[in-house]
């Protein structure tokens, strides 16, 4: 299914574009799309350890704007942000 993951803050630096799109199975977990994230950071950024830290450290927000946490299963194709801490903290 297909995600797509809108950038906000420091993590608008992953894309030229304020999303990047990602291919998940059905019922992934969070934990699973930020993996996707780092491997994403892995190959195109050369392993970026500043952006490794910020995808670490962000929540995620669902298309029903709530925050979710890294169990939460994706059943369908939706979108989710990423919202990095704000002031490294």
């Amino acid at each position: 299914m297909k995600i797509s993951v809108e950038l906000f803050g420091a993590a608008r630096d992953l894309s030229s574009k304020d999303f990047i799109n990602f291919e998940l199975v059905k019922n992934s977990s969070i934990k699973d799309l930020r993996n996707q994230l780092l491997r994403f950071v892995d190959s195109n950024f050369n392993g970026n350890e500043t952006f490794k830290k910020i995808i670490n450290s962000s929540s995620f927000c669902s298309d029903e704007d709530k925050i979710v946490s890294d169990n939460f299963k994706i059943e369908k194709t939706q979108r989710f942000s990423i919202i990095p801490p704000i002031g490294g903290g």
